[in-house]
C-alpha cells in the first residue's frame, strides 16, 4: 500500500514539473510579436467579413489553449486561412511567448 502511494506520488510530482515546465515563455517578446494579433482580435465588437463571424477575443485565454490553437493552425489540423498563414510564421518559441502574454492579460 506503501509502494502504490509513493508511485501515486512520484507520478504527480512527475505530471507537476512537466506542467510548469512548459511555462518557458518569454512575456516581453510575446508583447511585441501580437501586433498582428490585434488588428482582429484586439478590436472590441470587430466581425469577420465573410463569413461573418465574431472574431473571438484572445487576451487573458487559458495558455495551454493558445499554444495548441496556434499549432493546430500551423499544422493545418485547424483551417482559417489567415490564422494559418500567421501561425506558419511562427517558431515554437514565437508560440510560446505569445501565449505567455496573452495568458497573462486581463478578460
Amino acid at each position: 500500500m506503501i509502494r502504490l502511494q509513493l508511485l501515486g506520488l512520484t507520478v504527480a510530482a512527475a505530471l507537476l514539473a512537466t506542467g510548469s515546465a512548459h511555462a518557458a515563455g518569454d512575456k516581453a517578446n510575446g508583447r511585441k510579436l501580437v501586433y498582428t494579433c490585434n488588428g482582429c482580435h484586439g478590436v472590441a465588437g470587430y466581425t469577420n467579413a465573410y463569413p461573418d463571424y465574431p472574431v473571438p477575443k484572445i487576451a487573458g485565454q487559458n495558455e495551454q489553449y493558445i499554444v495548441n490553437a496556434l499549432h493546430g493552425y500551423k499544422s493545418g489540423e485547424r483551417t482559417h486561412p489567415t490564422m494559418m498563414a500567421q501561425a506558419q510564421s511562427l517558431s515554437d518559441q514565437d508560440i510560446d511567448d505569445i501565449a505567455t502574454y496573452l495568458s497573462s492579460l486581463a478578460k
